[in-house]
């Protein structure tokens, strides 16, 4: 069986842990009353505040710049003040539909809590379930799901899989392009890249 959280370090390289703080964690799932999964905490920690091959980004509870908590409460009242049930949305286009929801939520004990995006406009949401890791990803009206942990979504998404949604594949052949995200006014960070991964 495949571990890959072990497979994706090995495609970005070595952990950096620049902003790795238990304390962070702590508050944020205080104020959250959600545990966020451990292997997505890991990622985060390791590299965070990151975008992934110039499209995915993900930050960090312990920075003032691309704060995680504040991604997730500003993503959450910005779908909270969607009228779901006004929209005129077709079956393939309603997650609660597609995906057997009673209710759709945003921050809330069973809803939708938003935890990575692209500059694509794709949105990462872990859907929280006390049974296994699932991940709804919303993208241009469509919605794909996945019932596999963080890990292994960002795995298949650097392989070129379509993690976003059909024919959502952002694919690029060796190795990874990591680039730090701005921290403070005026940074420009350069990209630098993961080992080299035969492909």
């Amino acid at each position: 069986m495949t571990d890959y959280l072990a497979a994706v370090m090995e495609m970005l390289g070595p952990a950096q842990n620049r902003h790795a703080d238990p304390a962070a964690w702590d508050r944020l799932h205080a104020e959250l009353g959600i545990q966020l999964p451990p292997d997505y905490r890991a990622l985060v920690d390791a590299f965070a505040p990151i975008e992934i091959n110039g499209h995915l980004h993900l930050s960090h509870p312990a920075t003032e710049w691309w704060n995680l908590g504040e991604y997730i409460r500003s993503t959450i009242k910005a779908w909270s003040e969607v009228p779901w049930d006004d929209l005129d949305l077709d079956a393939d286009e309603d997650p609660r539909m597609l995906f057997g929801l009673d209710e759709l939520s945003f921050g809330t004990p069973n809803g939708l809590w938003p935890i990575a995006s692209t500059d694509r406009g794709e949105i990462i949401f872990l859907l929280a379930t006390p049974d296994a890791p699932r991940f709804l990803v919303s993208f241009d009206e469509t919605w794909a799901e996945h019932r596999i942990s963080f890990a292994e979504w960002l795995y298949r998404y650097l392989i070129g899989e379509d993690m976003t949604g059909p024919n959502s594949a952002a694919f690029y052949p060796g190795p990874v392009k990591l680039r730090h995200l701005p921290i403070s006014a005026g940074e420009r960070p350069e990209p630098w890249y993961g080992p080299d991964r035969g492909m």
